[in-house]
């Protein structure tokens, strides 16, 4: 799987935004039988493989905080817990978008990624006068 993202990664020239998912078995709480499933299922071994093949490819690469991901609008950027309105559907308040749950916080998941790597290429350098 890992290999498969980032060869699709490297033929797009794109670049790979995950969620830093550190403390996910201790934050999320889930039915009996969802639980087996999260702790059958290494989160940090595929990410770990992803970043392993990424530099090895020459992909960028970022985590960023998943914080909010599925209550925010992917378009507009707003952030609200009423937007998430099931468990596969985001309407917008702001902006009236409707989209499934998991696009919509794919996307905010790359935006989060590309902003991360446009702050890395900013020249921190002042401007000589």
């Amino acid at each position: 799987m890992a290999k498969t993202i980032v060869t699709e990664a490297e033929r797009t020239s794109a670049g790979i935004a995950l969620e830093e998912l550190k403390g996910i078995r201790q934050r999320v709480r889930l039915r009996k039988p969802q639980r087996v499933a999260l702790r059958s299922w290494s989160f940090a071994q595929l990410g770990e493989f992803i970043v392993y093949k990424a530099k090895w490819a020459g992909v960028p690469l970022a985590f960023v905080d998943p914080a909010y991901t599925s209550q925010t609008c992917a378009e507009c950027g707003q952030v609200d817990k009423r937007n998430r309105v099931d468990q596969g559907l985001v309407i917008c308040r702001g902006c009236g978008v409707v989209a499934h749950a998991d696009r919509n916080a794919s996307h905010e998941i790359a935006q989060r990624g590309e902003s991360v790597w446009n702050a890395g290429r900013e020249s921190r350098v002042p401007a000589t006068p």
